[in-house]
């Protein structure tokens, strides 16, 4: 390997750097939630019945932590496009991270808008770090509340993509790999690769429930991917599925962190200004 004079001398995560990402910016930042409900029946999709009260906990539990919260129920594709890009060119200078969390059905890498379905990438791409400045060494936090079971028997090609971008847009997204563009994301899904994801109709999905009651008792005291573990062993051990159908009954289900975090993720609360 060429030795370039830019090379920095200290090492990432080196004594002399903070392990804990700076949360001392003036805003902790934006929290978007879409909660999807309803959808067109060319999708073949049902009612989420019970998603209303895991959008209302998140929108509690995230207030709560500082954020600024925005809510947008039963989005189609575009307006999910539209509502990632402009949250994306929003100015988060003074911010500490930003969050979202995605309600909805989904499979393996998609997920369902009211009228069809997009790619994840095309949700989380333009907060990469080429795209998205002001959060360049910032937390980048998603959470997923979604099926990620593998597509059906019919050709997933036919299956409407209602993303409104260009074919030429989509590829650029999932072929960016290098580790300082995808840096500082986390993604806590419902469940892990194939599988499907459980909601109790009126109390909500296990993972949102497990999400909030850890946020509610430690969002202030403990690391984020910390919390993280602590709702993986609640979902896993705590829930369990009650169907009529013996193939769902009795069912379990496993969260599933992916992170790219370079450090801690810490929501202390702000101190106060005191300024006249």
């Amino acid at each position: 390997m060429n030795n370039c004079g830019e090379r920095r001398s200290l090492r990432p995560g080196a004594p002399s750097e903070p392990n804990a990402y700076n949360y001392n910016y003036p805003k902790r930042g934006l929290f978007i939630i879409i909660n999807n409900k309803n959808f067109h029946p060319s999708t073949g999709q049902r009612c989420r019945e019970g998603t209303g009260a895991d959008a209302e906990r998140l929108e509690e539990r995230f207030q709560d932590l500082g954020f600024e919260v925005r809510r947008y129920d039963d989005a189609t594709a575009s307006s999910m496009t539209k509502i990632m890009v402009e949250a994306a060119n929003y100015d988060h200078s003074e911010c500490d991270c930003f969050g979202c969390a995605i309600l909805s059905h989904g499979i393996e890498g998609r997920i369902y808008a009211t009228d069809g379905m997009l790619s994840l990438d095309v949700l989380t791409g333009p907060f990469r770090g080429d795209r998205c400045s002001s959060l360049v060494g910032k937390p980048k936090l998603f959470f997923v509340q979604a099926c990620r079971t593998a597509p059906m028997n019919h050709s997933f090609d036919s299956m409407s993509d209602k993303s409104g971008l260009s074919e030429e847009y989509e590829p650029a997204l999932s072929s960016i790999r290098k580790v300082p563009v995808e840096a500082d994301f986390l993604f806590a899904y419902s469940t892990v690769p194939g599988h499907y994801s459980w909601r109790n109709n009126q109390d909500g999905s296990w993972f949102i429930q497990a999400l909030c009651i850890v946020i509610e008792n430690y969002g202030t005291k403990m690391e984020l991917v910390h919390m993280l573990t602590q709702v993986n062993r609640i979902v896993a051990y705590e829930f369990e599925s009650c169907k009529d159908e013996e193939f769902t009954d009795k069912m379990k289900m496993m969260p599933c962190i992916v992170s790219m975090l370079t450090r801690y993720v810490y929501f202390r609360p702000k101190k106060p200004d005191i300024r006249d």
